[in-house]
């Protein structure tokens, strides 16, 4: 891959660069919305298949168990085909997902779509971060987190297009389709601009495969906790507004709009502040913000509070992953694509471990003292941050 991408004449940047990172920023967007545009129809899932929260869990469970499963193997794809053809390809196989979740008839086929829905996901997610810091490098300036911040605008505009579809009567398959069309249109728009990263498979040496470097882990299990944190908010934000500040459950959610926002908007600025203070700057504040807004929310008993400290959370968690995973593409020694995949599979892994292991503490404690933990887990990170340097 460093082949090709060096091979790319300094003249021939100024047109290559602005199209690759316009690309880019396009493919970071449609997976977010690939991604949200499932979550409103989760009830519709439920109640068509008649469901209980116990079989609705276990098929859920099946969308991680899916990224999981593909992940490690991306990056050996990535590696031999270039990153542009797996996302072509998993950016296709990813958006046709959501006329299946909309139409399965059984709760077999539902866990069997989530399966094939999150291995594309996954490898799309690994494929257009490795492509990531391929642009980042030939640009020279930061760029990771206003991709990861598009992502995040994905994720809120997927959820709000869906459910609005829905809400003026459009039916459950139509809404998905539409979804759908434009997001295929979209990536097949994109292949111009991608970075054509897989000459090299023929033309040059590939660099060695193996075990990935020791310090790829390390940033893995960073990407663990960060992961975990945010995991953390999907989950449990709600319930700690209603049964410890008394909202109503129609109103729980807002502590995670105020968390997705925040965790946004840090990262669409993110880039300037990296820029000027260093990663590591932005990966100890960021640590420690995100910490202080944990133990806000768990031991001042106002909801005011409560819903600045998911705020505060947002804000300094928001560069963390984004930084991780530039490090991970810069490590020597590893491809950029088996770097990155295994940051992300470990990072998943906090993701989807993360809830539950929240869930045991509050069981043995409490929740607020479960968010204690994690906040002490972010102390850790914030430690770690000068690893980014190296």
């Amino acid at each position: 891959m460093k082949a090709s991408l060096e091979s790319v004449p300094t003249g021939g940047r100024s047109a290559v660069v602005p199209a690759a990172k316009r690309a880019t920023r396009w493919i970071f967007l449609v997976a977010g919305i690939a991604m949200s545009a499932w979550a409103p129809m989760v009830p519709y899932a439920k109640a068509r298949l008649g469901l209980d929260d116990a079989q609705l869990g276990l098929a859920l469970l099946a969308f991680g168990g899916g990224s999981m499963l593909s992940m490690p193997f991306v990056g050996w794809l990535a590696h031999r085909w270039g990153n542009r053809a797996v996302i072509m390809t998993s950016g296709l196989l990813t958006c046709l997902a959501l006329p299946m979740l909309a139409s399965v008839p059984r709760l077999s086929t539902l866990m069997a779509a989530l399966l094939y829905f999150g291995a594309t996901l996954g490898a799309l997610d690994v494929a257009m971060n490795a492509h990531a810091v391929d642009v980042e490098r030939l640009d020279g300036g930061r760029l990771m987190s206003g991709f990861h911040g598009l992502f995040s605008l994905g994720g809120l505009a997927g959820a709000a297009v869906m459910s609005s579809l829905l809400a003026i009567g459009v039916s459950l398959t139509v809404a998905a389709s539409l979804i759908t069309a434009a997001l295929v249109a979209t990536v097949l728009a994109l292949r111009g601009g991608l970075l054509d990263d897989a000459s090299h498979s023929i033309d040059a040496p590939k660099e060695p495969l193996g075990m990935p470097h020791a310090l790829a882990w390390l940033l893995g299990l960073l990407c663990f906790v960060s992961f975990l944190a945010e995991g953390a908010m999907l989950d449990w934000s709600a319930v700690f507004l209603r049964d410890f500040r008394g909202l109503a459950p129609a109103s729980a959610g807002l502590g995670y709009a105020c968390f997705s926002v925040a965790m946004a908007t840090g990262r669409l600025f993110g880039d300037r502040v990296i820029a000027r203070h260093g990663p590591a700057w932005a990966v100890r504040t960021g640590a420690a913000l995100a910490a202080c807004g944990f133990l806000l929310v768990a031991c001042v008993p106002t909801t005011a509070t409560s819903l600045a400290g998911f705020v505060v959370i947002g804000l300094g968690a928001s560069n963390i992953v984004p930084v991780m995973f530039s490090a991970a593409g810069r490590l020597p020694g590893t491809p950029p694509a088996i770097a990155i995949a295994t940051a992300t599979t470990l990072g998943y892994a906090g993701l989807l471990s993360g809830p539950a292991l929240i869930g045991f503490l509050a069981h043995a404690s409490s929740l607020p003292m479960a968010f204690v933990a994690v906040a002490g887990l972010l102390v850790l990170v914030g430690l770690s941050a000068r690893i980014v340097q190296r």
